[in-house]
């Protein structure tokens, strides 16, 4: 198990299917995870949150971006691409978690710069041991920038 970090982190989920948003909530929870979870429902949610626009003009920057690909509105990968090319938006750590396991998915994302792609286990245990596995590397291990709020 895991040591809780000292600091707790924003993590924007951009996910829109309800059960696997329920199932990142469960992991954070089941992990004691202290981190502030914000969820976006799609493409274009997400970017307003990034960009603190329309109802989230007061919301923290994220320091960690966890995206699935296959999102109504703007797609993942259309995210993907904005945030990393954004230079107040591009620092910021995007893993793609997704179910898709195409190679042309894995390939295009880390092409846009993903800091990883993360194929979503259908088992409960496993995605609760993915979202630790993920919490454990960008919150323990990983330094990340210091976010100017």
């Amino acid at each position: 198990m895991s040591t809780p970090s000292a600091t707790p982190i924003d993590v924007l989920l951009v996910e829109d299917d309800p059960g696997d948003e329920l199932m990142t909530r469960e992991a954070f929870e089941d992990n004691k995870i202290r981190n502030k979870l914000h969820v976006a429902r799609d493409g274009e949610q997400a970017l307003d949150f990034l960009y603190q626009r329309g109802a989230y003009t007061e919301v923290p920057r994220p320091d960690l971006i966890l995206l699935d690909l296959n999102l109504p509105k703007y797609d993942g990968r259309q995210v993907l691409q904005k945030i990393k090319s954004d230079p107040d938006l591009k620092d910021i750590p995007v893993v793609v978690l997704t179910t898709s396991a195409a190679e042309e998915d894995i390939l295009r994302s880390y092409k846009l710069h993903a800091n990883a792609y993360v194929t979503k286990p259908v088992d409960l245990d496993q995605f609760i041991a993915a979202v630790r596995q993920i919490d454990d590397f960008f919150v323990q291990v990983v330094r990340l920038p210091r976010r100017h709020r």
